[in-house]
């Protein structure tokens, strides 16, 4: 514990402010179905997918990370499996104070008790500060890739 802030493995009680958290850092579907995908992670095997929730001494909801255990290809990695921060989110009045910090070395513990000697993460082309976020946290920028789309024409 630090300033008060605890990070503890979410659970069935922390669905609602999992949910939230989750629309916060991936908006656009709303809290109802966020709540059916982490109840499905829950549901899930112990060593695919985990979170951790960070709350704040009066115990409200102020951060959120998530990982999985990835064994395809992960790009700039050698090994496999390799632990991957799927997202990581702070509230915006929690940040810079170790929050983020803490979620990411708790998803780290996670991954190297399933083996794993590499952790890795992504974060989009634009995303400048998710990206100085992940330097901090010490990851270090392996790649870059452009996706490219051509519709194809309807057979008819």
């Amino acid at each position: 514990m630090t300033d008060g802030h605890t990070i503890g493995r979410c659970g069935p009680a922390d669905v609602a402010d999992w949910a939230t958290l989750r629309d916060a850092l991936w908006p656009g579907e709303g809290t109802m179905a966020k709540t059916e995908q982490v109840r499905g992670i829950l549901d899930g095997p112990p060593d695919a997918e985990a979170a951790w929730i960070a709350r704040d001494a009066a115990g409200r909801a102020i951060g959120l990370a998530e990982a999985s255990l990835r064994r395809d290809y992960v790009n700039g990695c050698e090994t496999s499996p390799v632990g991957f921060l799927e997202g990581i989110y702070v509230d915006p009045a929690a940040r810079r104070q170790g929050v983020a910090r803490r979620l990411c070395a708790a998803a780290e513990a996670w991954a190297r008790s399933l083996g794993c000697t590499e952790f890795a993460s992504d974060a989009a082309a634009d995303a400048v500060g998710s990206q100085h976020m992940h330097r901090a946290l010490g990851f270090e920028e392996t790649e870059r890739v452009v996706y490219f789309r051509k519709a194809l024409a309807e057979r008819g």
